[in-house]
């Protein structure tokens, strides 16, 4: 099978975190087992852009074992875990990725993958759907539908579709309850604080630190840096989210003025020009610069690099910029996502419900070819409360049950005081 990975030697140390990873997705290995033997990906080709790690990889064989051919890359430059890749190509799975891609590499590894003809798209980000309808148009004919992962990917996407340039049906994985509740939240909150401990090693207790953008990503920083005695300052644009931070006990502010008090930041909005020149040049000296966002134009490094007279590698995944006005900074991971470029990601009992809905989302494409519009659409509701109960079966957990009495009254309106 081709392939083109950095050290195909690596394959047994991937494979032994595939396995690791399995032993911690229950939910995923119980709809392997349901549809291994019903192969409805059978004769299917799946293009996936996705972080190359030990869970992408149980979701790869799952669909492999559910009768598709996958071919895969990496939908960022740093997150791809070299053994992992390894360990499918040599499990026969094409697969280009290896981390420090440079920017030329990343889009060959795309179009390596869109050779292979796919007819559904799992996508992180919408770099894949992008190539295809702006250079790969000729491929549209052949593609059923796709799914996409991430936050960033559905803007861009809504987008599309807004100005009426989206032309096949793409499932919004992102805002699947049993993914943004918990893959952006939990998952987000414990691997972007591991990825900051993994680079530096400091203490964050006593430490101010500033988040920027109160959505899940954001509530799951806040909440895991406060647990780790940080006083937390939150930065918004949305009032809502704004007023709930408040309210949550979080220190609400502009980034204006949060830059001079912050020790450590985290950008998690998905948008450019987060954090800015004019924010930096404010900054304490020593100041921990990171992103959790997935591309890497939440902090303009083009402003770092004008506004620095020197910089190197202090450790791995630490930059240090000494500025012009005397005091350093530190960025962490090149500005790209740091739970993925300093750490391993989410973990894999989080990414266990993401990959669910990525397996039923893209079930559900198939399901329904030729019915559905050229739209982003929600996962259904019953998929969501469908991988939740098998997801509290696998902890042991049981919940109550809504009698018929029950189910009557809340669907009537007669029954008063």
């Amino acid at each position: 099978m081709e392939h083109e990975v950095k050290d195909i030697s690596l394959a047994d140390q991937g494979r032994l975190k595939i396995e690791w990873a399995e032993e911690h997705m229950p939910v995923l290995m119980q709809i392997r087992k349901k549809f291994e033997n019903e192969k409805p990906f059978k004769g299917l080709t799946i293009g996936m852009a996705l972080h190359v790690t030990k869970e992408t990889a149980v979701l790869v064989r799952t669909l492999k074992a559910a009768g598709a051919k996958v071919a895969i890359t990496g939908c960022n430059p740093l997150s791809t875990q070299d053994d992992v890749a390894a360990a499918l190509a040599y499990e026969g799975i094409n697969v280009f990725a290896w981390r420090g891609e440079t920017n030329d590499e990343y889009y060959k590894n795309l179009n390596k993958v869109l050779d292979y003809k796919p007819n559904i798209t799992i996508d992180d980000g919408c770099d894949l759907v992008f190539l295809i309808h702006t250079k790969r148009r000729e491929l549209l004919k052949d593609i059923v539908g796709g799914c996409e992962e991430t936050t960033t990917g559905v803007i861009r996407l809504q987008a599309m579709e807004k100005e009426g340039k989206l032309e096949y049906p793409v499932i919004n994985i992102n805002d699947s309850e049993t993914k943004h509740f918990f893959d952006n939240r939990y998952g987000t909150g414990q691997s972007t604080i591991d990825g900051i401990l993994r680079a530096t090693s400091v203490l964050l207790s006593g430490k101010n630190f500033v988040v920027s953008g109160y959505g899940f990503c954001g509530r799951g920083v806040a909440m895991r840096a406060r647990g780790m005695g940080s006083n937390v300052i939150v930065t918004e644009v949305d009032p809502v989210r704004a007023l709930e931070a408040s309210m949550d006990g979080f220190r609400v502010m502009r980034m204006e003025e949060a830059c001079k008090l912050g020790d450590v930041f985290v950008t998690t909005t998905g948008d450019k020009d987060v954090i800015t020149g004019e924010h930096l040049k404010k900054m304490k000296s020593g100041a921990i610069v990171a992103n959790s966002g997935h591309f890497d134009s939440e902090i303009n490094k083009k402003d770092l690099e004008n506004m620095s007279k020197s910089k190197k590698i202090v450790r791995p995944d630490v930059e240090k910029y000494e500025l012009k006005n005397g005091c350093y900074v530190y960025l962490l991971g090149e500005g790209r996502l740091v739970n993925l470029a300093a750490a391993e990601g989410h973990p894999s009992e989080v990414m266990d419900m993401s990959f669910a809905n990525q397996f039923f989302g893209a079930k559900f494409v198939l399901d329904n070819k030729g019915k559905l519009e050229n739209k982003v659409y929600n996962i259904p509701q019953e998929t969501d409360k469908q991988i939740a109960a098998l997801k509290l079966k696998s902890m042991g957990i049981s919940i109550d049950e809504l009698t018929a009495e029950q189910k009557k009254y809340l669907s009537s309106w007669d029954e008063g005081t």
